[in-house]
């Protein structure tokens, strides 16, 4: 018979049935009580309580992994194209700026390579030196 009293508690406490707690002392009373306004009653007495809630702590949240298995969305959504292009451009004009300055590469040479970053022949740094090295540019 309890149970519809706890169903009403729930819904007077505007909570869960598992969170309603009964008096066990004072089950007889609450078995009498069969409208709304006797529970209000009852819940000022003291005998039917909302239990508190759990917490959940974020530590458990801290250590989650953030593999590739995890990971929502297509091939670019993480890093987009413009920004991988970007940062693979940018250095490879930043080391013709410094040969350039440097003496090391003249106009003619800079210009080339420069253009041939812009089409996006080389994979990185590295792969540009070795350019610049087997069709010898460098001054010495």
């Amino acid at each position: 018979m309890t149970s519809i009293q706890k169903k009403m508690a729930a819904k007077v406490m505007k909570t869960g049935m598992s969170k309603i707690w009964l008096d066990p002392a004072k089950m007889k009373d609450i078995e009498k009580a069969i409208t709304k306004w006797d529970i209000r009653k009852i819940i000022k007495k003291g005998e039917i309580k909302v239990l508190p809630g759990k917490v959940k702590f974020r530590v458990a949240y801290k250590h989650r992994k953030i593999g590739p298995g995890s990971k929502k969305g297509k091939k670019y959504a993480i890093v987009p194209r413009k920004r991988r292009w970007m940062s693979t451009v940018k250095p490879q004009r930043r080391m013709l700026k410094e040969l350039k300055s440097a003496g090391q590469l003249d106009n003619v040479n800079y210009r080339k390579l420069y253009n041939l970053v812009k089409g996006g022949m080389f994979r990185s740094r590295a792969h540009l030196k070795l350019h610049i090295e087997q069709n010898n540019m460098l001054k010495k």
